[in-house]
């Protein structure tokens, strides 16, 4: 027998987005009121969760990343967030200069003060438990304790390890599946409200910026990269090729690592460093995934007539770079990790964050590609400034496994 496919998440987002659009045009108002009644609860549940995913992502890869501290981690994380920072300044620079130009005179009106936009019928509030400063000022203190005082923190990490998997499994059995139909009801509503096609065109325009966007920062970061190496940048990122094409299919940073490993080793890098940078970047670096949130917010602030600040920005990067720390390991998780300083720095309202998930999820492979391909860079870097001086820096790094050709 033949057993069905099922679409993935980002088949399930475009089929919301089609479904949205066709439905906004014949549903009756009680089923749209319907729908947004949905949405109103689901929204509020996830600004509810946002604080908590926070400290269960970040906590956790704090406290498993300073059990290994060490001059070579502190040069990796050092490199892979300041490649994080200014990949993200370098899209909103870049989106600042051309969005105004391509959007044209595309104007979207906030759906919540939106005359045609469907009342839910009733609401149910959900505040926060804390916010999302306070989340990462508790995931901070939680993390470096717990990396500090291993000795007295053990059960604490075990605690936060238990809790990170249960927000994973939140994540994944309860927001992701409901995911499409958030997404569904906030496109039936802008159908309804009357201002799809200026959002499809954003849409568009983001999409092809975006694409271009990566593609510029990994020869960046690889023509940067062969500055302390030496190596050839452009043989470099031919080498890293298989890996970007994974990462293309696979959508996740963690199922790549063994191909990224191995494209690392055949560019020249030594191994035992390989073997330390490449898994730990995974999680750390996140070039691509910022600097898609960031255009994606630049063009959603321009299309609602929004100020655009480049110190606001500034800041919004640096806590992006903290906040979506070992977001990898859940599906669109990085988006999702943002979507508190989304709020809390730019303003975003409950539904500038579901265009900015449906954007994001709609390109998440790409933003996967490039952070993963970036780590190549990363490795370089650290290869050329540690030399053969891993293995005293680098306890049992020897034992990285064989990589099959």
């Amino acid at each position: 027998m033949k057993t069905k496919h099922k679409p993935g998440l980002l088949g399930r987002i475009i089929i919301a987005i089609a479904l949205g659009i066709g439905c906004g045009f014949f549903f009756p108002t009680a089923l749209c009121r319907a729908f947004a009644t949905f949405n109103s609860i689901f929204s509020a549940f996830l600004n509810f969760t946002i604080p908590l995913l926070i400290v269960a992502f970040v906590a956790p890869a704090i406290a498993d990343i300073g059990k290994r501290a060490g001059s070579m981690l502190i040069t990796t994380v050092g490199i892979a967030y300041l490649m994080t920072f200014c990949s993200g300044m370098l899209s909103f620079y870049t989106s600042e200069a051309i969005f105004p130009s391509l959007l044209g005179d595309i104007s979207l009106p906030r759906l919540e003060t939106a005359s045609g936009a469907p009342e839910p019928f009733f609401t149910i509030d959900m505040p926060p438990l804390m916010t999302v400063t306070s989340a990462l000022v508790l995931a901070f203190v939680l993390g470096f304790g717990c990396a500090m005082l291993p000795d007295m923190t053990s059960r604490l990490k075990g605690i936060l390890g238990d809790f990170c998997n249960l927000i994973k499994y939140v994540i994944n059995r309860a927001i992701i599946p409901l995911l499409p139909l958030y997404i569904f009801g906030i496109f039936l509503s802008i159908t309804v409200e009357g201002t799809v096609g200026p959002v499809l065109s954003t849409f568009l325009t983001i999409i092809a910026v975006i694409f271009v966007l990566h593609i510029g920062v990994l020869l960046l970061q690889y023509l940067i990269a062969s500055i302390f190496s030496g190596y050839n940048p452009f043989k470099a990122l031919r080498t890293m090729l298989p890996a970007y094409a994974t990462a293309l299919g696979t959508q996740s940073s963690a199922a790549t690592i063994p191909v990224t490993l191995e494209r690392t080793i055949r560019m020249g890098v030594n191994r035992d460093i390989a073997g330390f940078v490449i898994p730990l970047c995974a999680t750390i670096h996140m070039s691509g995934s910022t600097l898609k949130i960031v255009a994606c917010a630049v063009a959603l602030m321009l299309v609602n007539g929004m100020p655009v600040d480049p110190m606001t920005f500034a800041a919004f990067v640096a806590m992006l770079g903290i906040t979506i720390v070992a977001a990898p390991g859940v599906p669109g998780g990085a988006i999702m990790a943002s979507l508190g300083i989304l709020s809390s720095i730019l303003g975003f309202t409950e539904a500038d964050n579901a265009l900015m998930i449906a954007l994001y999820i709609a390109m998440d492979s790409f933003g996967t590609a490039c952070n993963i391909t970036g780590d190549g860079a990363i490795a370089q870097i650290v290869d050329r400034v540690f030399g053969n001086a891993q293995k005293e820096t680098v306890s049992g790094s020897s034992s990285t496994p064989e990589i099959a050709d």
